[in-house]
């Protein structure tokens, strides 16, 4: 079936990111996650859910979030990170965004299948999530067969989005181990108002 294939499609990019993570940048990525006094996640449409979620697991562990666009989010500072997810690094609300946050001080870091993007160039750190976003589609069958490119199963920017959300989920469990806590501890910060 065509979903299999589908499924087969996404596990494969994500083992192969995982493969190709520049431990460096993660490095770095999980020492300002944990430095800065608060860390605001940025992401529209599919990427803004896995922002959230991500959101969700960091205030679990007692960092200080706040998702870009809520009406309790306060204004960014110098001490402050931005983790923008943009899988083509070009959306123009998110890059505005990170103007504003780089002008006020902040630390940038991007999470983009584009380094070489508007919002990468812009960051201070670049996290590449290899997976094809909305962007990505030669129109041309004959040059796409010709270049080996066939036609993605996952839609649009399936690829990054779950890859994304998989690799931040991934950070969570390494924050968790670096900074002593276990699942116990995010017990106590879940929420029991629902």
């Amino acid at each position: 079936m065509i979903l299999n294939d589908a499924i087969e499609e996404i596990v494969d990019n994500i083992i192969t990111v995982s493969d190709e993570l520049d431990q460096n940048s993660v490095k770095e990525m999980l020492n300002l996650l944990r430095s800065c006094e608060n860390v605001f996640l940025l992401g529209l449409g599919r990427s803004g859910l896995v922002a959230k979620a991500f959101a969700m697991r960091l205030m679990h562990l007692g960092i200080g979030v706040y998702v870009v666009g809520e009406t309790i989010t306060p204004a960014i500072g110098d001490k402050d990170c931005l983790l923008a997810i943009s899988g083509s690094g070009e959306t123009s609300y998110i890059i505005s965004t990170a103007q504003i946050a780089k002008k006020r001080g902040a630390k940038i870091i991007a999470v983009t299948s584009y380094v070489d993007s508007t919002v990468g160039n812009m960051a201070d750190l670049v996290v590449h999530i290899k997976g094809r976003t909305k962007i990505d589609s030669e129109k041309n069958y004959i040059r796409r067969q010709i270049n080996g490119k066939h036609q993605s199963l996952s839609p649009l920017g399936t690829l990054f989005e779950v890859t994304t959300l998989i690799f931040l989920d991934a950070v969570i469990a390494q924050l968790m181990v670096d900074m002593g806590k276990t699942e116990e501890d995010l017990k106590q910060r879940h929420t029991v108002l629902e």
